[in-house]
Formats: structure tokens, sequence, C-alpha cells
């Protein structure tokens, strides 16, 4: 990763760890270098960080990187800074700070969010010409409205908000304090978004589920429209992926509660609830009506029949189909493995047979 401040912007070492929570850093080790509180400017991997920048080690796997890395300060696990004390800290050019810490990986993600708001433009409130915002809209004075942003009668946007360019809000659409809109993205009306939430391009929040019944008097095999007439609840510190949907409710609303995170092309039918802190991976389907716990993760591609209840702590391997209930916590894998083709043939035309076999053996215990 490239250096993203100049040197003379760059906090020392100590002024950057006290914008992350203390519990993390367990103490500094300052073998081999002569500055035990260095500038740093940026973050990079241990192959490519130079001498200004900090990076991360979870697996003693990475040890051979590690006593190459130019880089001026590496987060280490306290086994990590063990085996190093047993086999010499330096080899080669390695000259490096460690910082010990339980959970490297959480706090290269907090660094890393402190580096992303550094290199952020100043943030200036205000309203650009060519917004086409209803005069009934209440908009916080600290709120940013970008380019061509289009917002309905009535919505409420809150302080510290951004609306970038091309977003679109219908009616009585609420947003949330410090959210971020990004360009393209569609909210329909009457959807609510908490505080802190993060919205990608191409988002579609809140139109109408996929909602038919059978109508004769249109016609042999037509279908009339059932109205949506619920709407979309988002709670706070939510992250929607790029071009991910999530459909109002029929009758109740859909639901997304506190800390949901999800990934890109995402689609979340009519009358769902996800559950705080629930992560799903880029192209999820779920059917219209599931129940989903708190603090689930849900692999990529994974497909959700409708009507479900998933409980608490489910975790969900990535192309699994969940067709039942699961309201055990644990992991569930339903992948069946890959394979040469002529192999899979095979071996799927024996589990087409199962049920028959089943019978069989059934029938020979009896007679045994």
């Amino acid at each position: 990763m490239p250096v993203l401040l100049d040197i003379d912007r760059a906090p020392r070492l100590s002024a950057l760890l006290k914008a992350v929570p203390a519990a993390l850093v367990q103490g500094l080790v300052a073998e081999g270098f002569d500055d035990s509180d260095p500038k740093i400017a940026g973050i990079g991997s241990l192959a490519s960080a130079g001498p200004t920048e900090i990076s991360f080690i979870v697996h003693s796997k990475y040890l051979d990187q590690l006593r190459t890395t130019r880089a001026g300060v590496v987060i280490v696990l306290p086994e990590i800074q063990r085996l190093l004390g047993e086999s010499g800290t330096k080899a080669g050019s390695a000259r490096f700070v460690q910082v010990v810490c339980p959970h490297p990986y959480l706090l290269y993600a907090r660094i890393a969010q402190w580096f992303d708001w550094a290199r952020q433009p100043a943030f200036e409130p205000g309203c650009h010409p060519s917004a086409c915002v209803d005069p009934t809209a209440i908009i916080s004075a600290s709120a940013y409205i970008g380019p061509n942003v289009v917002i309905g009668a009535r919505c409420q946007i809150g302080s510290m908000t951004r609306l970038e360019a091309g977003a679109v809000l219908g009616d009585d659409v609420v947003i949330g304090g410090s959210s971020i809109v990004h360009p393209r993205v569609c909210i329909y009306s009457g959807v609510t978004i908490g505080d802190r939430a993060i919205v990608h391009s191409g988002a579609v929040l809140g139109a109408d589920g996929f909602g038919f019944a059978p109508d004769a008097t249109l016609g042999k095999g037509a279908w009339g429209k059932i109205p949506q007439l619920g709407s979309l609840i988002i709670g706070d510190d939510v992250e929607i992926g790029a071009n991910t949907t999530i459909d109002r409710g029929a009758l109740e609303n859909t639901i997304i509660e506190d800390g949901v995170k999800l990934d890109n092309q995402i689609m979340i039918a009519h009358n769902c609830k996800i559950g705080a802190h629930t992560a799903m991976a880029a192209c999820v389907g779920v059917a219209g009506s599931t129940t989903i716990g708190k603090r689930c993760t849900v692999g990529g591609a994974s497909m959700l029949s409708g009507h479900l209840t998933i409980g608490d702590d489910v975790h969900i391997s990535g192309g699994t189909a969940v067709t039942a209930n699961v309201l055990k916590p644990g992991r569930y894998t339903g992948v069946f493995p890959f394979g040469e083709h002529a192999d899979w043939q095979k071996n799927a035309a024996v589990i087409t047979q199962l049920a028959q076999l089943r019978r069989r053996l059934r029938l020979l215990e009896r007679e045994a």
C-alpha cells in the first residue's frame, strides 16, 4: 500500500496508538530501532511496507517475511514476539518496532480507519446548486448535499451526513447523523436509516418486494400485484455494499438491526429481519419473511429460502442452500465438492439413488 500521508503530517506511533482502544496494545518492543516512537505515514504489507509504514503479522508462517520486512513498525501477537526472541529478532536488514497485541488484525483495522479518516478532504457542509431539494425537507446545517442529488418531501437528514452525487431519496426518508450515501444510491419513500451508516453506490433500498397473487380475471396464468405497504428500517452502524438491494415489507417492515454488514450484490427480500452484527458476503440471496439472528455470518453466494428462522450465532458456509430452520448455533455447510466433470456425474448419479438404496437396506434389515 502506498504511503498515505506526507511525513510532515504523519503522527508519531504513540499518538496513533492513543487513537485506538488501549486494551488492544500490550506493549512496545523497540529492539534494533533507534527511535521507539517513529513517525507513521501509512500502512503496508510485510513485503511492501517501508520504514515509515506500519504492518502486522497474524501467523507464524509469515516469519520469513517478518525477518526481511522494511516496515518501521510491526503489530505482532505475543506468541510471535516469543518466537522472535527465541530465534533472533533480526535477520538481514530488518529493523522495526514491535507493537505487541493479542488481536493484531483488529488493531490494524482500527489504525486503517484512522488513516482513512486522515486522508479524507476537509468536510465542507452545504448543498450543491444542482441538487433538487423539496422545501419541506429538514436538512442539518452540517450535512453535505452533492451534485444532482434529489431529496423528496419531508425527508430528514442528520448532522455531518453526506449525500454524494446523484443519490435519490423519495418522500419521508430519514437518515441519521454521520452517515455516507455514495453516488447513485436510490432510497425509496419512507425508508429510515440510523446513524453512521455507509451505503455504497448502486444500492437500492426500499423497492417493492416480489409479491404477486394468481389472478384469473386478468387472463390465464396472470398475476395480480400485491401492494407492498410496509417500509424498511435500518439501524445504526450498518454498511451496505454496492448494488445490494433490500426490499420494503408487504405489511410489516423489513428490519436491518444495528451493526449489520452487507457485501456487494446481496438481495434481501420483503419482511426479512437481520439481527444485530450479522455479516453477509457477496451475492447472498435471502427470500421473503426470513429472520436471521444476531452475530451470524453468511458466506458468499449462499441462498436462504423464505419463511425461515435462523438463530443467533449461526455461521453458514459459502454456496450453501438453506431450506429449513437453523436454531442451534454453529457452522453449517451444504456444498457438494467439485471435481472433474465425469467423476461428478458418476457421484451425482449415486446420490440420486440414495433413497432407493435406503429402502432396500431397510428391507434387508427386516428380513435378517
